[in-house]
């Protein structure tokens, strides 16, 4: 992510939310982290759930986990 050649826009709580996110969700499809709602994940984080989902689904495409 850091080598990336455009730098990231957007605030680092989205983004944590979407590597947290991502990584929930490794080979399977997307349904939100484990023993969490997704209410309770967006607040913990103090971001909406579609920012976390937009972040994950970039972060997908720029990392090969």
């Amino acid at each position: 992510m850091a080598a990336a050649e455009k730098a990231l826009t957007g605030k680092p709580e989205g983004w944590a939310a979407g590597v947290i996110y991502a990584v929930a969700n490794l080979d399977r499809q997307a349904c939100g982290v484990p023993g969490l709602l997704n209410s309770e994940f967006a607040t913990f984080f103090g971001v909406r759930i579609d920012t976390a989902r937009r972040r994950a689904a970039q972060i997908k495409r720029q990392v090969t986990i």
